[in-house]
């Protein structure tokens, strides 16, 4: 097992990464002082619920199971969790477990942040996307039919819990899809594991655990650094988002579930990509480099065909912008990706003309 910290102060807590770490009980035992929650979905719930209760002790349990798909990330489910916490009787000292991918570990959080005014939480990722990005760094979210994501709270787990042995019994798609995330740390702030990308992408998809116990962890130090220097993502914390600005917009126009995360995010950086090599930022061979890289992972690289209007309204509700601005993440060459505000609406429409050919 490897360990490393994320550094917030007093709200500082360790990421574990490791095969077969998920029913280890010492890694639990600090955070048990009351009741505990497990939250997880009926597709993890059968491969994975019973070794981790093993791990608790003799902690009295709620156990809540959701269902699968980023659909459930919605006022119903939350309301669901939270009958459950109520009917259990979870008081501020209860531990919630969020055990499965990015759309469980988002609302367990959430619902977390919101019960009583706050209640402890643990991040137990089951997916490649939750253990590289969703489960590190406090956004905690449901989506709304406007947009993804618009409703939320910043909540620190106490704890990251990742066992990459659970990528075991993770479907081909799904592996695809968290490999957008870490392909995304790489473009957008670490050009020196782009290129380790590039070089071990096939035994990334074939699922040699040392290949993706190295990029976890070089994911997961990348998103620490950058979630220590900015918690609340006020200032650089944005670059994170690089692909998300139009792959949050394919996710709400085409209704949370045809597109996966990933996939999504995939087609919205080779977007990206080519807005940053079109305002004269990036090479456009580096952005082409880019798109070969997504293509090998077996990923989209073009967006569904939206009418210019529906991406221009989805990205006006973007998180990232600001005084009526929208903002976009766009790379200063491999690696260096930043936060602009004055991007020439011309070439965002030639963007989103070019996207779906």
């Amino acid at each position: 097992m490897q360990s490393l910290s994320v550094a917030l102060g007093q709200r500082s807590y360790p990421i574990h990464i490791g095969a077969g770490i998920l029913g280890r009980a010492d890694l639990y035992a600090p955070y048990l002082t009351g009741s505990v929650a497990i939250v997880t979905n009926n597709v993890v719930a059968p491969l994975y619920l019973e070794r981790t209760r093993k791990a608790l002790a003799a902690a009295r349990i709620c156990e809540v199971v959701i269902e699968d798909g980023e659909q459930a990330k919605s006022w119903s489910t939350l309301d669901r969790i939270f009958d459950a916490f109520l009917e259990a009787r979870l008081g501020r000292d209860a531990l919630v477990i969020a055990l499965g991918g990015g759309v469980v570990g988002d609302l367990a959080g959430f619902a977390a942040a919101t019960y009583q005014r706050g209640l402890s939480f643990i991040q137990a990722p089951t997916t490649l996307l939750a253990q590289v990005d969703s489960s590190v760094g406090g956004k905690t979210a449901i989506n709304h039919a406007r947009g993804k994501n618009m409703i939320g709270a910043f909540h620190q787990p106490r704890a990251v819990i990742a066992d990459i042995a659970t990528l075991d019994t993770l479907p081909d798609r799904e592996l695809r899809a968290g490999l957008a995330e870490v392909i995304k740390h790489g473009v957008a702030l670490d050009a020196a594991f782009l290129d380790w990308l590039e070089r071990n992408l096939d035994r990334l998809l074939a699922r040699e655990r040392d290949a993706l116990a190295y990029a976890v962890r070089r994911s997961c130090e990348l998103k620490a650094a950058i979630v220590a220097a900015d918690e609340r993502e006020t200032g650089v914390r944005a670059v994170l988002n690089f692909g998300h600005t139009f792959g949050h917009a394919i996710e709400t126009a085409t209704g949370f579930g045809p597109w996966l995360h990933g996939e999504a995010v995939a087609a919205g950086m080779v977007m990206a990509a080519g807005l940053s090599a079109r305002a004269g930022l990036l090479a456009p061979a580096d952005a082409a480099r880019l798109e070969a890289l997504i293509r090998r992972a077996g990923l989209p690289i073009r967006a569904p065909r939206l009418a210019p209007e529906l991406w221009r309204s989805l990205i006006a509700v973007d998180k990232k912008n600001a005084a009526g601005r929208v903002r976009f993440v766009l790379l200063h060459g491999l690696g260096r990706a930043k936060l602009e505000s004055s991007v020439d609406a011309r070439l965002v429409d030639e963007t989103i003309a070019a996207a779906a050919q």
